[in-house]
């Protein structure tokens, strides 16, 4: 780990201005992929701005019509709230599925969102329902917000304050996780509101995509059967040592027709 400068910010307008005035600033919030970036060498920032404490970032609220999550949420409290599980209970299943108890109590909504990982759970949510990231500088609707591997739309200094969630007719999630680290290797949220159908597929690709084929297919006819024909294409998809791209694309149509079957209940 190299030497960097060590900051607590006691508000978030502190934690702003430090991370601008900072050569090369990283938020730390759960730290569950940073930490182990820092100790590998891989990253070497001059300092780190920890607003994992900030209270004004950690709440939970809900009005009937959304679901508003503060950045730094732990996985764990998104998993265990009444709000949430009433409102959107796959939001709360998924929350609850993410890595393992030290992973989910440590781990928070607005890093995973702002790391854009491949393999994370959040972005298939926040794709499929249709949600909101509220920055220090802006509002970013979800199908905006990731724009490649490990990238996403927030600029230099702007920093996530909480995520907005449409509570939603029904909605569904399911994963094929990696045995041993319980990482996505594919997942996929299906979601039907007033707006539409929306699906969302994480771990397959570089970052979270929605699935248009299916989107339209189920536009008429929000079931596993309506999409039973519709082909996935593996150009583009990941392909690694757990497995390859076609299986990743048979992964997307299993986990989607499961993801229904769990929405429609």
């Amino acid at each position: 780990m190299y030497n960097f400068a060590y900051h607590r910010p006691g508000s978030l307008a502190e934690a702003e201005r430090k991370l601008k005035a900072a050569a090369d600033g990283r938020l730390l919030a759960g730290g569950q992929t940073l930490l182990p970036t820092l100790k590998q060498r891989l990253a070497k920032p001059s300092d780190l701005i920890d607003i994992g404490r900030l209270a004004e970032l950690s709440f939970i609220k809900a009005d009937g019509r959304s679901v508003q999550i503060g950045a730094t949420t732990r996985h764990a409290t998104v998993a265990a709230s009444a709000e949430v599980r009433k409102a959107i209970p796959a939001l709360a299943k998924l929350a609850g599925g993410i890595g393992d108890p030290q992973v989910r109590n440590m781990g928070t909504i607005g890093g995973s969102l702002a790391n854009s990982d491949p393999a994370a759970d959040y972005p298939a949510a926040v794709l499929a329902l249709g949600a909101t990231i509220h920055t220090t500088e802006r509002a970013i609707a979800a199908d905006d917000f990731f724009k490649g591997l490990f990238e996403t739309a927030l600029k230099p200094g702007e920093i996530i304050k909480s995520v907005s969630f449409p509570v939603p007719e029904k909605a569904g999630y399911m994963k094929f996780a990696q045995p041993a680290s319980r990482f996505c290797m594919v997942g996929v949220f299906v979601c039907k509101a007033g707006s539409g159908v929306r699906v969302a597929v994480t771990g397959a690709g570089p970052c979270a995509f929605r699935q248009s084929a299916m989107e339209k297919a189920l536009a008429s006819n929000f079931s596993a059967a309506a999409i039973e024909s519709v082909k996935v294409s593996p150009a583009g998809l990941n392909a690694d040592i757990h497995c390859s791209a076609e299986y990743r694309a048979h992964l997307v149509g299993v986990m989607a027709r499961r993801a229904l079957t769990e929405a429609n209940g």
